[in-house]
Parts: C-alpha cells; structure tokens; sequence
C-alpha cells in the first residue's frame, strides 16, 4: 500500500497538541493517530497509554520535521533550566 504521508513524531498528548498547533500556524494540516484510544473504543487494552503518532503530507514533509525539531530543542532548553 502506498502512502502520501510520513510519521514525524510519536510522543505524549501534551506535546503533540503543541506541534499540531504550530504546524497549523504554517498552513500545515497534521494528521494525529492515537492507538490507545482507538483500542480503548473498541474494547482493547492499550500498551502505551497517551502516546500519539503525527503524519503529515510528504509534500510538507521538510517543513514540518524543523517544526519537530524546533519543539524538541525547547523541550530539552527547559528541561536543563528545571
């Protein structure tokens, strides 16, 4: 099967909302995909509890990692002043 779109970022809620919301600022569609829950609507347990997948087109596939990228280097920023 042939897919249009690659997996940029797997991690917690909190953090994958964050990068949705910036990928949105820059006209960036993201496609979120939560195993957990979906095994939770369908009456299976989940392995990983809150941990979410983020797809994006590959067109906008360069954009979107330096977004990644850019979170993920405050993430540790803030981790170090804490």
């Amino acid at each position: 099967m042939e897919t249009h779109y690659t997996k940029i970022y797997t991690g917690n809620f909190i953090l994958v909302q964050l990068i949705v919301s910036r990928l949105d600022d820059i006209g960036i569609s993201a496609i979120v995909k939560d195993e957990s829950e979906s095994g939770r609507l369908a009456g299976f347990g989940a392995s990983i509890q809150g941990h979410q997948e983020l797809f994006v087109h590959n067109d906008e596939l360069d954009k979107a990692i330096q977004i990644v990228e850019s979170i993920k280097a405050e993430m540790e920023v803030q981790t170090k002043n804490n």
